[in-house]
């Protein structure tokens, strides 16, 4: 069976009771959309979340996001911009790391893309301390029992070429956040088995389970006709043997309210963010949706039958 054919087959048999769009307040004029997890810090619940005119591509700013209602959040006035993209949010060696995608222009033009990284222990005074790759976008970090895992996501026509698949994932550990580099995470030996022919993806956020295994929210795409379909996926890996456990489809653009894309290929696209634990056993998973919303919608938890969630966020 195709990933089209699972994909039609999760969404004749769609189970997700509840989903609702994300407000975000004090950004008039622009969407939000492809945020961080909502987290934790000092008693205060926030989110970063990708900030751009709906007329406007590769211009992005990502600022910060404070809970004022039930799935309405509203920026922190005065909190640092970033110029990036997709931010997503973890902890590692007891600070806070936030990264997202920087695009570099050359006369004009979209040149290339590199992951920028950031860490302190003050939502307000992060600072920036290295790069990944250049053209790579959807590096994550995992706190370890022993190290940090680190997840690299290389695209491009050698890619292509040499795997088949549009993009890979590799995995790799190091000893300390300040061992980060554009060398380890190049280097970062590939997942056999995420992505076949035409199809490509990457992880979004990653969580350490009690089994020792990791559980992964991220995101499969193909392109069908005119559309750049992506799909929320939950992927287990085993970091010990270095192979992929198990996937599944956790969730598709119609798993949400509808609303308008940022342009027409971009209809059935749902970029997820990763997943917030709910006092009932059950998931809040976040979505980037059409490059214009954030949604939420609440699953079961896609891991369950391979481990706890450790949480450190």
């Amino acid at each position: 069976m195709t990933f089209a054919e699972k994909k039609a087959k999760f969404e004749s048999n769609n189970k997700i009771s509840e989903s609702v769009l994300v407000n975000f307040k004090g950004v008039d004029g622009f969407d939000v959309y492809n945020c961080s997890i909502p987290f934790v810090w000092n008693g205060v619940k926030y989110i970063y979340g990708r900030i751009e005119r709906r007329e406007e591509w590769a211009r992005s700013w990502v600022r910060l996001f404070r809970e004022t209602a039930k799935d309405e959040f509203s920026l922190v006035k005065d909190s640092m911009i970033y110029q990036l993209e997709d931010p997503y949010i973890c902890k590692v060696d007891n600070q806070l790391i936030l990264g997202g995608t920087h695009v570099r222009y050359q006369m004009g033009k979209v040149d290339t893309v590199y992951g920028y990284f950031y860490k302190g222990t003050n939502l307000e005074d992060m600072h920036y301390f290295t790069t990944g790759p250049e053209d790579m976008k959807d590096i994550r970090l995992l706190q370890l029992p022993s190290g940090i895992g680190v997840f690299s996501r290389p695209r491009n026509a050698h890619i292509e070429k040499e795997h088949g698949s549009a993009s890979i994932v590799g995995f790799t550990i190091i000893d300390n956040i300040n061992l980060l580099s554009a060398e380890i995470i190049g280097n970062a030996k590939k997942i056999d088995g995420m992505f076949s022919t035409g199809e490509w993806g990457g992880c979004n956020q990653c969580y350490l389970l009690n089994s020792g295994l990791i559980g992964i929210i991220g995101h499969k795409s193909f392109a069908q006709s005119d559309l750049s379909v992506y799909v929320n996926v939950a992927f287990v890996f085993d970091p010990k043997a270095h192979k992929l456990v198990d996937e599944k489809i956790i969730a598709t653009r119609s798993s949400f309210p509808q609303g308008a894309a940022k342009k027409p290929n971009l209809t059935d696209c749902a970029f997820p963010a990763g997943i917030f634990i709910r006092d009932d056993d059950k998931l809040d998973l976040y979505s980037g949706l059409g490059d214009t919303l954030v949604g939420r919608a609440v699953i079961d938890n896609p891991f369950s039958e391979y481990g706890e969630i450790v949480l450190n966020l």
